[in-house]
C-alpha cells in the first residue's frame, strides 16, 4: 500500500478507503475463521459451561471463545504495524504494553475457564496487568475538575490506574451472563470510543477500537443466542482490559473533556449493574465475588422477556448510553456535567423500578432467595 494521504485514509488501487474500515473487516474475518478452531479446542480440553444454577442454557456450551477475539485483536494490530499504512508513524510502545498486559490476563482466563480461580487471585492478576500498563505509559495523570481545570493525580496515578483496570475488567466479566450481551456491549462501547477518537484525530484510539469492534462483531456470529460458544473469563477479562487501556490512552493525551467519565457513560450498563451488585451483596452480607441470579439480565428474564428480547433491550440501552457519551463529550463542560447527572438519576430510577417489579413478581426472603 502507498503512504497515507490523510489521517485514517489510504489509497488502495486508486480508491481512498478509511483505514479503520480495513482494520475492522480484517479483525472481523479473522475472528470468524479462528472461533470454530477455538471451539473445537475447548471441546477437546473439556472447557464446557454446563447448565444448572443461575445459567440459562440447556446444553453444555464450550468456553474459551475469548482466545479467538484476543488472536484477532492482537494479530490484526501487530500485522497492521508490520504493513505499510498510517500506523507507521505511531509509537509501538503502547501496543507492546497492551500485549504484555494481556498475557497474564489471558492465562488467568484460560485457567479459570478450565478449572476455576479464586477471587483474590483474579484481583491480583488484574492488578499486575494494570501495573504493566503503567510501565508502558498508560495512566491517569490528571482528573477533570467539575468547576474548571484539572487536578493532577501525582502519586495516585498508579493506584488509580490499577483500580480503573480492575473496575472495567470486572464490569465486563459480571455482565457476561446472557448470550451475546457482553459481546454486544463491548462492540457498542468500542464504536463510541472510536467516534470520539475520530473527533480528536486520535489515530491510536481509532486503530485499537476498530480492531476491537471488528473482533466482537465477528464473535457475535457464534455468540448470538442460542450461543454455540461463550467468551468465558478469557474473553470478558481480555475485552475489559482492552477497553480500559484504550480509554487510558484518551485520558493520557488529554483529549477528552470529561476524561474517564466518557467511557464510564459508554459502558454504563455493565458498570452500574456491577456497582449495584456489589452494594447489594455487602448489604445482605454475602460474598462480594460469589455469582448470583440478581443481575439486570436475570431480572428481565424473570419479568417474562425471552433471552433474545432481554438481549435487545440491553443492547438498546447500551447504544443509547454510547450515543449520550458522545453527546456529553461534545457539550461544554457545565452542560456535560448536568446531562451526566440526569443520566445517572434516570438509570438509578430505571434499575430501581426493575428491581421493584422483579420482587413483586417473585417475592424473596431477606437473603435474596426464592
Amino acid at each position: 500500500m502507498p503512504a497515507p494521504i490523510d489521517l485514517g485514509l489510504i489509497h488502495v488501487f486508486g480508491v481512498r478507503i478509511p483505514y479503520s474500515l480495513i482494520l475492522f473487516v480484517s479483525a472481523c474475518v479473522l475472528t470468524l475463521v479462528v472461533t470454530p478452531v477455538v471451539r473445537a479446542l475447548a471441546v477437546r480440553l473439556g472447557a464446557l459451561d454446563h447448565p444448572g444454577g443461575r445459567r440459562i442454557h440447556a446444553q453444555p456450551v464450550p468456553r474459551l471463545g475469548g482466545l479467538a477475539m484476543a488472536a484477532a485483536v492482537l494479530g490484526t494490530a501487530w500485522l497492521a504495524y508490520a504493513l505499510p499504512g498510517p500506523l507507521v508513524r505511531l509509537d509501538v510502545w503502547p501496543l507492546l504494553g497492551l500485549t504484555l498486559a494481556s498475557i497474564p490476563i489471558l492465562a488467568l482466563g484460560v485457567i479459570d475457564d478450565l478449572r476455576g480461580v479464586s477471587a483474590p487471585i483474579k484481583l491480583a492478576v488484574q492488578a499486575v496487568a494494570g501495573v504493566a500498563l503503567v510501565s508502558f505509559g498508560f495512566g491517569i495523570p490528571a482528573l477533570t475538575n467539575p468547576f474548571g481545570g484539572q487536578i493532577a493525580s501525582g502519586p495516585l496515578n498508579v493506584p488509580l490506574t490499577i483500580v480503573w483496570v480492575v473496575l472495567v475488567t470486572n464490569a465486563i466479566n459480571l455482565i457476561d451472563g446472557l448470550d451475546g450481551l457482553a459481546t454486544g456491549a463491548v462492540l457498542i462501547a468500542s464504536m463510541a470510543l472510536w467516534w470520539v477518537g475520530r473527533s480528536h484525530a486520535d489515530l491510536y484510539v481509532m486503530f485499537l477500537t476498530a480492531v476491537l469492534a471488528g473482533s466482537t462483531l465477528g464473535f457475535l456470529r457464534w455468540n448470538f443466542p442460542p450461543a454455540r460458544i461463550f467468551m468465558g473469563d478469557t474473553g470478558s477479562q481480555f475485552l475489559g482490559l482492552v477497553l480500559a487501556a484504550t480509554s487510558l490512552i484518551e485520558n493520557r493525551k488529554g483529549t477528552v473533556t470529561i476524561t474517564l467519565l466518557f467511557p464510564l457513560v459508554a459502558m454504563g450498563v455493565p458498570i452500574l449493574d456491577s456497582a449495584i451488585t456489589f452494594v447489594r451483596r455487602l448489604k445482605n452480607r454475602q460474598p462480594v465475588f460469589r455469582g448470583d441470579a440478581e443481575h439486570i439480565h436475570h431480572r428481565l428474564l424473570r419479568a417474562g422477556l425471552s433471552p433474545r428480547r432481554a438481549l435487545f433491550v440491553l443492547w438498546y440501552l447500551c447504544a443509547f448510553l454510547g450515543i449520550m457519551a458522545v453527546v456529553v463529550e461534545a457539550l461544554p463542560r457545565n452542560y456535560g456535567w448536568f446531562v451526566l447527572l440526569l443520566l445517572a438519576m434516570g438509570l438509578y430510577l430505571a434499575f430501581g423500578v426493575l428491581e421493584f417489579v422483579d420482587r413483586r413478581a417473585s417475592p424473596r426472603d431477606g437473603n435474596g432467595a426464592e
